[in-house]
């Protein structure tokens, strides 16, 4: 096991500067209804942060970046830009931003205090009302810059839309190398961005589905460690792992309740697969679903009072909700092929999935009574949804015909924001973090 230090303490203390006008979402500038398909993306001018080297356009650059990614933001060309920002701290020239159709304008400034650490200031200003929105100053150590980028952009994001972030996050996958016939597959972490890639794990054996504790210092993920399938739990800042526990036959698609308290998996006994929750704290299990098929990929409501989760109890693979003590299962996906790997938004107003259909692998939406379906994107083979904090992007793996890997990919509820997540090798099994504090 390789300690990880990825997770190693960050101190970063945030002081409002200024705020002339708070955002909600009643007086949001960008208004997000992922019923109205392709959004107009805000222009806005992300301007290099003033420093005495090149840190500040690089973190510029993150910031423009993580706001372009999101698909509500087109950041302008700096080649565009008329005025050169002198001081970040005064008003800029409104009129040189408003013609270059500027909606917004982000000015800030970086630099080093005497014990070392990074200041970052940042702010925020409405063009056309001629006002700031916001400002904000950040302190940190030099190596935590691209997290202060993040920081910054969710904080962008939020003024200007009126809801959440997601940059300050990170996701676990399963990084994989080597031909197709004999693959490597290791645990990884990485930003969201793709950036600052770790490896968590360095044994030979398999790994899958890992995910996410609410408490965000914590993974779980199943191993063939010793050709035992067994279910694990990984201490992100020490690398000390642990087994949840030994059981008989298979186990399946671990996931952490809401609370952080339960682990809830599928146990596959005498070919059947049911549906088990293990308290962390007592070790004891309690068993949820009882049939002769196959019940797996659990996954709590963020209320923690439901479960969806699929089963071919009826045939073929669908997906079905309960309650969170095992009653009142029912199936809510009627469409036209199979169902699988349900996961709920945090929001708690949709539930992500893989489709089966007409020879082809799509995720999608629909609601948790399984009303609204939509299919966001299609292609050979695509799988694993997960879902970025906010509840407004997903991210999933492709694997496309032919001798390659699979790769990492985000898409946003409108279907029309899809992007490559590059990673050094093949990655597969994305689980995204809650917003880092």
């Amino acid at each position: 096991m390789i300690k990880s230090s990825f997770f190693r303490a960050v101190m970063v203390a945030a002081g409002m500067l200024t705020a002339l006008m708070a955002a909600t979402p009643a007086n949001a500038v960008v208004e997000i209804n992922i019923n109205k398909g392709n959004i107009q993306p805000l222009p806005i001018a992300v301007t290099d942060f003033l420093s005495n080297n090149d840190l500040g356009a690089q973190i510029s650059q993150v910031i423009a970046a993580d706001l372009q990614r999101s698909g509500l933001f087109a950041p302008i060309n700096k080649s565009a830009f008329i005025e050169k920002i002198a001081d970040p701290n005064k008003a800029p020239r409104f009129e040189d931003w408003k013609v270059i159709n500027a909606q917004a304008l982000v000015t800030g400034r970086i630099t080093r205090e005497g014990d070392g650490r990074l200041r970052a200031e940042f702010r925020l200003w409405d063009t056309f009302a001629g006002s700031q929105m916001t400002g904000q100053q950040f302190f940190t150590q030099p190596e935590n810059w691209r997290r202060v980028a993040h920081i910054i952009a969710d904080a962008i994001y939020k003024q200007i839309t009126g809801e959440n972030g997601y940059f300050d996050t990170r996701v676990v996958f399963v990084s994989e190398s080597g031909p197709k016939t004999a693959r490597q597959r290791q645990l990884a972490i990485m930003d969201q961005d793709g950036f600052n890639v770790r490896m968590l794990t360095n044994t030979k054996d398999i790994v899958l589905t890992p995910r996410f504790s609410p408490s965000r210092q914590e993974v779980t993920y199943m191993s063939f460690e010793g050709n035992q399938p067994r279910v694990y739990l990984l201490q992100l800042e020490t690398g000390q792992r642990e087994v949840v526990g030994n059981f008989p036959g298979m186990t399946f698609s671990p996931r952490f309740s809401p609370d952080g308290q339960k682990v809830i998996m599928s146990l596959q006994q005498e070919g059947n697969s049911n549906i088990y929750t293990m308290d962390l704290r007592s070790r004891t299990t309690t068993r949820l679903t009882s049939t002769a098929a196959i019940d797996t990929s659990p996954s709590y409501a963020p209320d923690g009072g439901r479960i969806a989760f699929e089963s071919d109890r009826g045939g073929r693979p669908q997906i079905y909700v309960m309650n969170a003590d095992g009653s009142g299962q029912t199936r809510i996906s009627f469409g036209d092929g199979s169902y699988s790997t349900p996961v709920w938004s945090p929001r708690g107003d949709l539930i992500a999935f893989t489709k089966q259909s007409g020879g082809k692998f799509s995720i999608g939406v629909m609601k948790p009574d399984g009303s609204g379906e939509r299919i966001l994107t299609s292609g050979f083979h695509n799988e694993g949804p997960t879902w970025a904090p906010n509840g407004r992007v997903l991210m999933f793996f492709r694997q496309n015909a032919g001798a390659g890997g699979p790769q990492l990919y985000s898409i946003d509820l409108t279907g029309y924001n899809e992007l490559q997540v590059k990673t050094p090798s093949y990655g597969s099994d994305p689980a995204w973090s809650p917003l880092l504090e």
